[in-house]
């Protein structure tokens, strides 16, 4: 087909980047052009592309978010998910439009969330992909009349501000109508979706062997729990100090991430606990037998391609959709608070079903083709096009 100038589009926080570096790599791969919008702090990762900065849209730190977007607070509870939607997500929407149509582009790529990556596609006309970041969307029928209400009025302000008719279904009116790559499998789903859906498992990179902590020899033939809060909600307190009380004199080796805190944050460890502020998953699940998570829809699906079950206790945002998901799945228990960890740990250990079923939904992310599977179909759309 030649070289095409193909437009990779990612909100700057850590979960969406990831998915959309390994899109932007395979494109790349296969001779593209690729010119990836995303913010400053994660331009490192679109190794090979052409980087298109954030300028009319305020970038930001995704770690120190409320500095940029001070209603968000400390991000916890309704008011500042609210926020969140109304100040990052849909606030900078027609901004992100107006940096993206500073370039030339054949083609669109976008996280569901960059809003203003499909505005510029449909202003200009060219076919555009979503990719699926987070669970699948659909308003069910309470949900879409208050949608009507609040949601829609939101996005359609955005739309209007780029010359864009109005359209309902709030964050459904941002999936392409023509291919939506959704991570994931079909059996984790909980709604239907929509009919241009094509699952294709996880969108990441090769993992690249980092330094590893000196520690990382003790985990030869010992139980290994790992606990994470991923890369957003940070703070110590919410799971993993928790989860270190409750398993310090467990027989298991705890391995403890901070999503990039220094590890000397969380004070004096436990005889059985280690922590690192970041070990690639491709690296530690596969010597993990328990994973411990707040529900980040990118760290719960490594651990079903590694086959290791779960315990989540579900953070913010769409992380409690996520814990539905892979419990009802019946890969994972969930605690709706950090309490009781150690007896659910202990349960997932000891019922063979948990792992059983996590090892075969790992087995059906693996076989829908990742990143390569998501070029392919990127491909076949440009070819129908």
């Amino acid at each position: 087909m030649g070289e095409l100038r193909i437009l990779v589009a990612s909100m700057p926080f850590a979960g969406h980047v990831g998915a959309m570096a390994a899109v932007s790599h395979e494109l790349v791969r296969r001779g593209h052009h690729v010119i990836a919008y995303t913010g400053a702090k994660y331009r490192h990762r679109f190794e090979g592309a052409e980087w298109l900065p954030w300028q009319h849209a305020p970038d930001f730190d995704d770690a120190e978010l409320n500095k940029t977007f001070p209603a968000i607070g400390d991000g916890k509870g309704m008011r500042a998910n609210f926020a969140n939607v109304r100040d990052v997500l849909v606030g900078t929407g027609a901004a992100q439009a107006k940096d993206v149509l500073e370039t030339e582009f054949d083609l669109v790529v976008t996280d569901h969330l960059a809003f203003g990556a499909a505005m510029a596609a449909e202003i200009e006309d060219v076919p555009w992909v979503t990719v699926a970041v987070t669970p699948l969307v659909a308003s069910r029928p309470l949900a879409r009349a208050v949608s009507g209400l609040i949601a829609d009025g939101m996005f359609n302000r955005m739309r209007a501000e780029v010359g864009l008719q109005p359209r309902s279904g709030a964050l459904e009116a941002f999936y392409s109508p023509e291919l939506l790559l959704a991570q994931g499998m079909r059996e984790l789903e909980t709604v239907r979706p929509p009919h241009q859906t094509r699952f294709v498992g996880r969108l990441i990179s090769p993992a690249k062997r980092t330094g590893l902590p000196e520690w990382w020899p003790e985990l030869d033939g010992r139980t290994v729990v790992h606990v994470t809060q991923g890369t957003l909600e940070t703070g110590a307190d919410d799971l993993l100090r928790p989860a270190m009380k409750a398993l310090g004199d467990h027989d298991a080796l705890v391995v403890v991430t901070t999503g990039g805190a220094p590890a000397e944050t969380l004070g004096p460890l436990p005889g059985n606990v280690r922590a690192a502020e970041f070990i690639p998953h491709d690296l530690l699940l596969p010597r993990t037998d328990v994973m411990i998570t707040n529900g980040g829809w990118g760290g719960v699906l490594a651990a079903l391609e590694a086959g290791v079950p779960m315990v989540v206790v579900p953070g913010q945002l769409d992380k409690a959709q996520v814990a539905k998901r892979v419990t009802r799945a019946g890969a994972a228990i969930t605690r709706r608070k950090p309490t009781r960890l150690r007896e659910a740990v202990d349960q997932v250990l000891e019922e063979p079903r948990h792992r059983e079923r996590a090892r075969e939904l790992g087995r059906q992310i693996k076989a829908a083709g990742g990143a390569a599977r998501a070029a392919d179909l990127v491909g076949e759309l440009l070819k129908r096009r």
